[in-house]
């Protein structure tokens, strides 16, 4: 989520559940020695592909991303309370197909996935997060997998922490880490086309500063390097393109703009490079954002993706209603852009810190937040 999601997630987990820290670490930065064979994808999302501004799969059908957010791989082990928050076994999984939910975007920690801090960590975390991938596969679901909170110390305009480590949103991916996560992720993933990965949750380059030189956010957004009152070395979206496809991962991955990925105007022209072609847009969408009308979305959202995929990885409100996403989605539908809401955790969440689809983890809608979005699905998702 945008501004102050770190602040949510640490009121969530301290609000609706105590855990136990799991007593024996796994050594940090192995590779898991044994971790389950990829799952075999339904052919509905086998062979992802882009074409031209469509998604595609192996059998050259239209595909189009609907979903929900099933968030806590990125927050959980950096508290040192365990990996995923809630089931993510075969009866989780039926109770998001029963809202016809075809894709599940997989918030994760660089920190926990590389063994650099928190608990479990390293191959352990590893091997969980692959289980859950391989279930949501083999029910034919498309994982995304978002790199969302990453290693670097930053405090300054907009700092949701001042730790060094993956402890909260960060403007942007950083150099010493990020690319090396998103080897391990490829090298993992790589031959199973339906997994999709989200190269970043939501940069904020310009916020950092102050929105100040659009040219030089945007190209610290695609470049890296440093980039203004950020005191990381970045890594930028075309360092973590090459990373992946360095592993010889031809996955579809998707690259976000700025102002916490609810602005694309200038993506077209600052979007990386990518042989594969196999490159979409990443968008999200808040009542509390700046782009919030269907003005914007022609101008915007919609000049991109006439050219590229486009996904809305979060779409949400901060009433209980579903109002405003309603816009969204009817918006999206009309011009074959992606949606996946936030989120699929029964935190009893409503109001101004955010919303909540579900009431428990059998899928009860939340009213009317989440009944509004589970009809929706039932609507357009076949």
């Amino acid at each position: 989520m945008g501004p102050g999601s770190s602040v949510r997630h640490s009121l969530h987990c301290v609000t609706v559940r105590v855990m136990l820290v799991l007593a024996v670490l796994c050594p940090s930065l192995l590779w898991p020695s044994e971790t389950p064979a990829l799952a075999a994808p339904a052919p509905a999302i086998s062979g992802l592909h882009v074409s031209g501004n469509q998604i595609l799969n192996g059998s050259g059908q239209t595909v189009r991303l609907r979903g929900v957010n099933r968030t806590s791989g990125e927050y959980a082990c950096i508290q040192n309370w365990g990996i995923f928050e809630g089931p993510t076994d075969d009866t989780a999984i039926q109770a998001m197909l029963a809202w016809r939910i075809d894709a599940v975007r997989i918030p994760l920690n660089e920190d926990c996935w590389l063994g650099v801090s928190g608990s479990p960590s390293g191959s352990e975390y590893q091997a969980q997060v692959k289980t859950y991938v391989n279930a949501l596969v083999a029910n034919g679901i498309t994982p995304i997998i978002d790199l969302h909170w990453t290693h670097g110390q930053y405090t300054g305009n907009s700092s949701a922490c001042s730790d060094v480590n993956a402890t909260c949103q960060k403007p942007m991916p950083d150099m010493q880490y990020s690319p090396q996560f998103w080897t391990g992720v490829a090298t993992m993933f790589k031959g199973n086309n339906a997994v999709v990965f989200d190269l970043f949750n939501e940069p904020w380059p310009d916020a950092a500063d102050n929105w100040a030189n659009a040219t030089a956010e945007w190209t610290c957004l695609r470049d890296g390097g440093t980039c203004a009152n950020i005191t990381y070395e970045v890594a930028g979206m075309q360092d973590l393109v090459d990373a992946v496809r360095a592993t010889g991962a031809a996955n579809v991955v998707m690259t976000a703009g700025l102002t916490w990925t609810n602005d694309l105007s200038q993506w077209l022209a600052y979007k990386p490079k990518d042989a594969t072609g196999n490159l979409m847009a990443s968008w999200h969408s808040y009542n509390f954002n700046g782009c919030v009308d269907t003005a914007c979305w022609d101008r915007t959202i919609g000049a991109t993706a006439a050219q590229v995929p486009v996904v809305a990885g979060e779409i949400g409100q901060n009433t209980c209603a579903h109002d405003y996403i309603d816009k969204v989605m009817a918006w999206a539908d009309q011009n074959g852009v992606g949606y996946l809401a936030w989120t699929w955790n029964p935190w009893g969440v409503c109001g101004s810190s955010g919303n909540d689809l579900i009431l428990d983890w059998n899928g009860t809608p939340t009213e009317t937040f989440g009944s509004g979005y589970k009809a929706h699905l039932l609507t357009v998702n076949p």
